[in-house]
């Protein structure tokens, strides 16, 4: 399969807009905003698990990156509620799931292959208006919260992608909601204001293909 995988334009998904697919485990479903391969891609998207639902254990040879949104995700290594960041790196596995059930957006096989650092941070109190999650020299990500009304320009030199939590946001072309994920090429720099309820944004900025990418095996990858 391969969806949105022209990183050189932009390209924006209003996932709430869009259908749930199964997924081949029961009870896990997923909105994919981005996609190269079969069942082993490199991928973005919205997971959604249903109470008591849980995948086998399987490895990620290419790393995960997960955001927590409604409920609580759970694996080997604990119970990480809405608001919580994981990264688990190149080589790690895990059999996640959800007791009560839980909504994530999740990024795989996007990590450097000499991206080894774990990753956990749990909900930060208070509503700071920029929290860095993560940091290593060639990608930042974090979340902003936008005021009501609040005009917004960041300068977009390599990469830009941006999951709106909760508000909305406009542009000089459309308007994002809850869900909504733009993801803008290095040089198109983001110009827009924050709508009447202001928006809770998750960012990464950097370049949208990391240098040293792991590789998917050539039978995962779409023709």
């Amino acid at each position: 399969m391969r969806l949105n995988e022209n990183l050189g334009i932009r390209t924006a998904v209003h996932a709430a807009e869009l259908d749930w697919v199964p997924s081949p485990t029961g009870g896990i479903d997923r909105r994919m905003l981005f996609r190269v391969g079969g069942e082993k891609a490199r991928a973005t998207s919205i997971v959604r698990y249903a109470p008591r639902s849980r995948f086998p254990h399987h490895q990620h040879p290419g790393g995960e990156e997960i955001l927590v949104l409604e409920g609580t995700f759970q694996d080997e290594s604990g119970d990480f509620p809405a608001g919580s960041y994981i990264r688990n790196p190149p080589g790690t596995g895990h059999a996640p799931g959800s007791d009560e059930g839980c909504v994530i957006f999740v990024k795989l096989w996007q990590f450097r292959a000499d991206d080894n650092e774990p990753v956990t941070r749990q909900p930060e109190s208070g509503d700071a208006p920029l929290l860095t999650l993560f940091d290593n020299g060639h990608e930042r990500v974090g979340l902003q919260r936008w005021e009501a009304g609040d005009s917004i320009e960041i300068t977009n030199s390599e990469g830009l992608e941006l999951l709106v939590i909760s508000g909305s946001f406009s542009d000089d072309q459309e308007e994002f909601r809850e869900l909504s994920w733009l993801r803008l090429p290095g040089g198109q720099h983001l110009l827009a204001r924050a709508g009447d309820q202001g928006a809770r944004i998750w960012f990464k900025s950097g370049p949208l293909q990391q240098a040293n990418l792991c590789e998917l095996p050539d039978m995962d990858r779409a023709s």
